[in-house]
């Protein structure tokens, strides 16, 4: 059978995606993705070899976990062109036992840019900072933190088509209502724009960006989705329950929580001595 990829049927996909309620930050990798595959295989046959060519093309230019996600956008649009025999298997990566301490934010460093958000007279970006490390939501769950939520203690999060409650500690909710009342927020989302727009996340990540040398934080470790690392990795230190984190983060699969879990190589190291005290005479 043959198939035909286009620019008209790459739209279609686009408006089955948003049918299916993928967020707009899925939309447009799967359409970046699937343009890039389109505009490879160009004045092409459609076939498996086709597919895997490309798949040989992109594993020589990019990093495995790249890879792994550009092929799900491909495979995604596969099955929606009814060429399912045509997709290709990810690359196998064995989860890596320990976190990179070069990328990883420790406790310190958080509330050094907790420090510096004050410092700079940023409340805002101050208390965002504090609101996703103590509740470990996303980025693009801030919405769901209004002035109802922080009245009830509780925000209910609604990601791809998953309800579930994350509850707010009461030093926070008391930061956020006293925050809200100074920029007369009485209902609706707190976190907005001065026009009460939803914030950017581009504009969220320029700004901690710019935390990072007043703060004395290596660049690379200051962005929003490490903040919610470190709140997995304090919350399962504590409660050594990876069920119940999972739930908290939204993870359908454990699997993908381990990895938020990992340890140190130092932090692992440590506990390898202590316990060689007890077997070594």
């Amino acid at each position: 059978m043959e198939y035909i990829i286009n620019m008209e049927i790459i739209n279609e996909f686009k408006e089955y995606l948003k049918i299916n309620e993928k967020s707009k930050a899925t939309i447009d990798k799967y359409l970046r993705d699937v343009i890039a595959f389109y505009k490879t295989i160009i004045n092409q046959k459609l076939t498996k070899e086709t597919v895997l060519a490309y798949k040989k093309v992109i594993c020589e230019n990019y990093a495995a976990i790249s890879v792994n996600s550009m092929l799900a956008a491909v495979n995604k649009f596969l099955d929606f062109i009814g060429a399912s025999e045509l997709k290709v298997k990810r690359l196998k990566i064995q989860r890596n036992m320990f976190i990179n301490e070069q990328k990883e934010l420790t406790k310190q460093e958080y509330y050094r840019l907790i420090k510096a958000a004050q410092l700079q007279s940023n409340k805002r970006l101050n208390l965002i900072l504090q609101t996703i490390c103590s509740t470990g939501i996303r980025i693009s769950e801030l919405k769901y933190i209004t002035k109802e939520a922080i009245n009830n203690g509780r925000a209910e999060i609604n990601c791809k088509g998953k309800l579930r409650v994350i509850f707010l500690p009461k030093e926070l909710c008391k930061k956020l209502k006293q925050y809200s009342v100074s920029k007369n927020i009485k209902t609706g989302s707190v976190f907005i724009t001065k026009n009460g727009n939803e914030l950017d996340r581009s504009n969220i990540w320029r700004d901690m960006k710019k935390l990072c040398e007043y703060a004395k934080v290596a660049p690379e470790k200051v962005f929003p989705h490490n903040l919610r690392h470190l709140f997995a990795r304090m919350f399962y230190a504590i409660e050594q329950d990876i069920v119940k984190l999972a739930d908290i983060l939204g993870h359908s699969s454990i699997n993908t929580t381990r990895i938020y879990t990992a340890s140190s190589g130092r932090e692992h190291q440590e506990k390898i001595e202590k316990l060689s005290y007890a077997l070594l005479l």
